[in-house]
């Protein structure tokens, strides 16, 4: 395990429970069941089902896991995987809630993007993340970037930019942008949201196309298409969305240590800690879109052995040597997780309270017209 796995996955234990990391520990360890031993997918095909385009963040996670899970999965089934983009995620997961059959052979990923439309009650939303079985969720971060046209060096500079009009590709105001919406609101930054991305890895080319000047990635999308773009001299990174600890406190992500997080980044820029209705509002978002953020499930009513089957080819495949070695690049160094500790997550990602959902939406329909 690297020094930057070893940092992040401590970071995102922390950041669960103290009861969920020990869970974990136990999991990792815990011998297959008999029921799972009787599952077999010999010869069978698993269609994963990812409710984004190619290139975002859920992509690449399923795109990197798929593997691995064939290989430790009973009878090694092929793992295809199938992009179902449209309505921020929401057509993807209506489509599985509507048609997946509870016989393993059907798997989804969502994300922030598909969680935020559930808990702020969008009525495009069919489907319901109680029904579902957890089988991992997978924590990660996220870096926000503005074009290197305006002179920016790092976060302290953004006061310049007053009375300059940025643009950013958003996949919609209930998607998983809504946070980096509130952030840049939170900021004083003014910028014209284009709605209508069909994912991050869109909202990514709009960038490098200069159609759109500032974006965010979700640590693994911008590990392999962000940083290039640093490197390239075309983007300046800003801040990252941070980590949470056992106490709910924000502190830097480990992956990105040298950048500050986006309280920290709030408060360079307007001089005060951020705080009140807004901040509260804004945290909540944050932490179901970021720590409990990536999440794979299987459908409504699918078999205790097949659920059992599926988080043991986890626990196998987080321990496997060619999935350490190369989890990193990939993924951004976030554990991914199952059982206790992946349930704690899944629970934390769906869940919210109502007064933060209540601010969000009025905010929402009062600047940009949603309807609920």
């Amino acid at each position: 395990m690297t020094r930057t796995r070893r940092a992040v996955c401590s970071g995102f234990l922390k950041a669960t429970t103290g009861a969920s990391a020990l869970a974990l520990g136990i999991v990792l360890a815990a011998p297959l069941s008999a029921s799972a031993q009787a599952v077999n997918f010999a010869g069978k095909t698993v269609e994963w089902i990812i409710p984004f385009g190619v290139g975002g963040g859920s992509d690449v996670l399923a795109r990197f896991n798929g593997p691995f899970l064939s290989k430790y999965l009973p009878g090694q089934p092929n793992v295809v995987l199938k992009n179902v983009p449209g309505g921020g995620s929401v057509t993807g997961a209506n489509q599985f809630q509507a048609n997946a059959r509870p016989d393993g052979l059907t798997l989804l990923i969502t994300s922030g993007s598909t969680q935020f439309p559930y808990l702020l009650g969008d009525p495009r939303v069919k489907f319901d993340y109680k029904d579902w079985e957890m089988v991992l969720a997978g924590p990660t971060g996220g870096v926000a970037y503005i074009s290197s046209r305006f002179g920016v060096q790092s976060v302290k500079d953004l006061p310049k930019l007053k009375g300059q009009k940025l643009t950013y590709g958003s996949q919609g105001a209930t998607s998983l942008d809504l946070v980096p919406m509130l952030a840049f609101r939170m900021l004083g930054l003014d910028v014209q949201h284009v709605f209508g991305m069909k994912s991050r890895a869109e909202g990514r080319l709009a960038f490098e196309r200069g159609e759109a000047t500032i974006d965010y990635q979700t640590s693994s999308a911008y590990l392999k298409s962000g940083v290039p773009l640093v490197k390239e001299g075309k983007a300046v990174p800003l801040f990252s969305w941070g980590v949470t600890d056992e106490k709910g406190n924000l502190l830097r992500d480990p992956a990105f240590p040298d950048l500050p997080h986006v309280a920290e980044a709030i408060e360079i820029v307007t001089g005060k800690k951020p705080a009140g209705a807004e901040w509260e509002a804004f945290k909540a978002f944050l932490v179901a879109g970021f720590p409990a953020q990536k999440l794979v499930v299987l459908p409504k009513g699918t078999p205790k052995p097949i659920v059992e089957a599926y988080r043991e080819a986890v626990r196998k495949m987080v321990k496997d040597p060619e999935y350490i070695r190369t989890s990193d690049a990939a993924l951004g160094g976030y554990p991914q997780l199952t059982d206790a500790a992946g349930e704690a997550l899944y629970r934390e990602g769906t869940t919210i309270d109502p007064a933060a959902r209540d601010w969000v939406r009025n905010f929402l329909i009062e600047n940009y017209k949603v309807k609920f």
